[in-house]
């Protein structure tokens, strides 16, 4: 008679040390990042490039402001707050590199008014490779990316 094993426990989660490691080195914590998106997003909606795209598009900020600040949680301090799919939400808008260009602008500026030095550096540094790599998806989507490989 064969004995059934007993399921193993998970491990426990690294996500609490990493995120108190990445709050230690890099002075973020959620109210900074909550008042970087707040910041930002107010400049986003008073930029004359940037503010029609997303008043298109968003009639209630508070819940995207919400979503913004997991987001910034989760690739900050790999909180695990973020639980979507921005590439698909990017994909199809009337947008081009001079507008993730403008958005960076906006961000670095916003990051070194409201972040310690290592917080700006390291969201700023996470910013760029976000804006390359949307800005890929969107214009692969589009048809002037560069050619897939089959």
């Amino acid at each position: 008679m064969t004995r059934a094993r007993p399921t193993p426990s998970p491990a426990p989660s690294m996500r609490p040390a990493i995120t108190a490691r990445l709050q230690a080195e890099t002075g973020l914590d959620e109210d900074v990042l909550q008042e970087l998106v707040q910041r930002f997003y107010k400049k986003v909606r008073h930029d004359p490039d940037l503010g029609p795209i997303f008043a298109a598009r968003i009639k209630d900020w508070e819940p995207h402001l919400e979503r913004m600040t997991a987001f910034w949680s989760s690739v900050a301090l790999m909180t695990g707050r973020y639980h979507g799919a921005p590439v698909p939400k990017h994909v199809g808008l009337p947008i081009s590199w001079d507008h993730f260009e403008r958005w960076l602008s906006l961000f670095r500026e916003t990051a070194h008014e409201v972040c310690p030095s290592n917080g700006a550096n390291h969201v700023i540094e996470r910013a760029e490779r976000i804006a390359r790599s949307l800005n890929m998806a969107v214009q692969d989507a589009a048809g002037s990316g560069p050619p897939r490989l089959v």
